[in-house]
């Protein structure tokens, strides 16, 4: 174990890395209209720049946890952090969209390493009593990046050339890799453990086809058979891939971690909590935008409630868990995002931002609630020979779900859109997007259409938010039922048995 003092400046390099990766998340976003112009880039170029990103992220997400355990965790996270900030570079001085999709893929592949890794040494260097505040901390840096992304990218934008918002991430990767040489300790899991080419395979082509297929139906429709057919093709993919997980001698899941109800219910619920969050936030940025009229900068600063309630949930989550336990906190804070999201309902186009920072700080401090606790509980339930690829499981069902939320809220949004501008003035080019909306309203000089419009808008978000609302009520009843009240203890994993394919905890650490 490593001393009080190191293993804290060991989590604020993690928390510096992860800061990294959130702002990419959403940083892009507000570079794209650039990029259109600067690159020449089509829509499907648009497309490609986000989903290389999320494909080979989710396809990296369980082997880069594996080998962390058996290399070295902290080995693998100064060459995912080297990568990562390589791959920034070659982002920002791009000439072709075609050379922003392939670094945007290598840009992928280093965050699949840094966010298991990163997960997965807290499960080593923190003992369970201080594990919570520490994944609080960890959790909230992992969000941070996301309402920054905005703020940070519109200004840069104002004032530099459109390479610069990737540039940003190279002067935070440099402080990470030396925080982390410096604090971070060496550890590893299972080095004996054999190699599981198929189960990669199959895992890698389960995944990226699972979030391809939902991308696609998101930017398309649920009715369009190439997005359908391409996400089932992956769940049959992940179905053969459980198969073969419970016949390989060396599998890289080891499935009895989902005979822990402690592991299996945070990891779901942490994944629930992730579909609300990134459904929220996948609308709100549109709504200042586009109805508020505010620009990239103005929208981050709006944001930033929604990180605050996070913040202030996280610390008194933190303490209640110690207190009631794990299942009473979880289940609170997924009924409070179901609270705020229910009164986001009520949001319109003439809402003032008073109303709107009312629900989303009430949705922000809900998930400081709910995923600390959860992801202490499902994390709580790992050996720490199992941390790493117990963490990338955790992580990439957190992938998954986050992708699921965007795309059918997204698709729940665009619906009820095109149902509100239908009859109206507006030509067809102009009702796939509010954004294509209000700018041809704007364009004709039509104060009525504009409202249209807008109402359109907001009762598609209001139908969005009830649909988010409702996953979260239904998480909050699986927490009552299913998660355990206490987070297991570290390295036991108690209700997990020691099978064949689960060995006896035989951490090789230096920690």
């Amino acid at each position: 174990m490593a001393t009080s003092n190191s293993r804290w400046w060991a989590l604020a390099a993690l928390s510096l890395s992860t800061i990294a990766i959130g702002l990419d998340s959403t940083v892009l976003s507000v570079a794209l209209p650039t990029l259109a112009g600067d690159l020449r880039a089509t829509t499907g170029d648009l497309q490609w720049f986000t989903t290389s990103y999320l494909l080979v992220l989710a396809a990296a997400l369980l082997p880069a946890g594996m080998l962390g355990d058996r290399f070295g965790r902290k080995r693998m996270l100064l060459g995912a952090l080297v990568l990562f900030g390589a791959a920034s570079a070659a982002c920002s001085y791009a000439t072709t969209s075609g050379q922003l999709v392939a670094a945007r893929a290598v840009l992928g592949l280093g965050a699949a390493v840094i966010m298991p890794l990163s997960s997965a040494v807290l499960t080593v260097i923190f003992d369970p009593e201080e594990r919570g505040r520490a994944l609080t901390v960890w959790v909230t840096a992992n969000t941070l990046g996301i309402p920054l992304g905005p703020l940070v990218g519109g200004y840069l934008l104002d004032h530099f050339w459109w390479g610069s918002v990737f540039l940003i991430n190279v002067p935070l990767v440099i402080a990470g890799v030396v925080a982390v040489a410096l604090w971070v300790p060496e550890s590893h899991g299972d080095r004996k453990r054999r190699f599981d080419p198929l189960g990669v395979l199959l895992s890698a082509g389960g995944l990226v086809a699972v979030t391809y297929g939902v991308i696609e139906a998101g930017e398309r429709d649920w009715t369009d058979a190439r997005a359908v057919l391409t996400a089932v093709a992956g769940v049959v993919l992940l179905v053969i891939f459980g198969w073969w997980q419970r016949r390989a001698q060396a599998p890289l899941v080891d499935l009895a971690l989902f005979r822990s109800r402690a592991f299996t219910w945070g990891a779901l619920l942490a994944t629930v909590a992730s579909f609300a969050m990134f459904g929220l936030l996948f609308a709100l940025p549109l709504f200042f935008q586009e109805i508020g009229g505010n620009d990239a900068f103005g929208t981050g600063l709006r944001l930033l409630p929604v990180i605050g309630g996070l913040m202030v949930g996280a610390r008194i989550g933190g303490k209640l868990e110690n207190r009631l336990g794990a299942k009473a906190v979880v289940t609170a804070g997924l009924l409070l995002i179901s609270g705020g999201l229910l009164l986001g309902t009520a949001t319109g186009p003439d809402s003032g931002y008073g109303f709107v920072a009312i629900w989303i700080t009430l949705a922000g401090i809900g998930l400081g609630l709910t995923m600390p606790p959860a992801m202490n509980a499902a994390l709580g339930a790992l050996s720490r020979e199992r941390s790493g690829v117990g963490s990338g499981l955790i992580q990439a069902m957190r992938q998954v779900g986050s992708a699921i939320g965007v795309a059918v809220l997204g698709t729940v949004l665009n619906s009820a859109y095109r149902d509100g501008v239908d009859g109206s003035a507006l030509p067809d080019t102009a009702r796939d997007s509010v954004s294509a909306g209000v700018a041809v309203a704007r364009r004709l000089g039509d104060p009525g259409l504009l409202d249209v419009v807008r109402s359109a808008f907001t009762d598609g978000m209001a139908l969005t938010m009830l649909v988010a609302a409702v996953v979260a009520v239904c998480g909050a009843v699986l927490s009552m039922i299913f998660l355990p009240g206490r987070p297991a203890r570290a390295g036991d994993a108690p209700d997990v048995p020691r099978t064949p394919l689960s060995p006896p905890a035989a951490a090789e650490s230096t920690v």
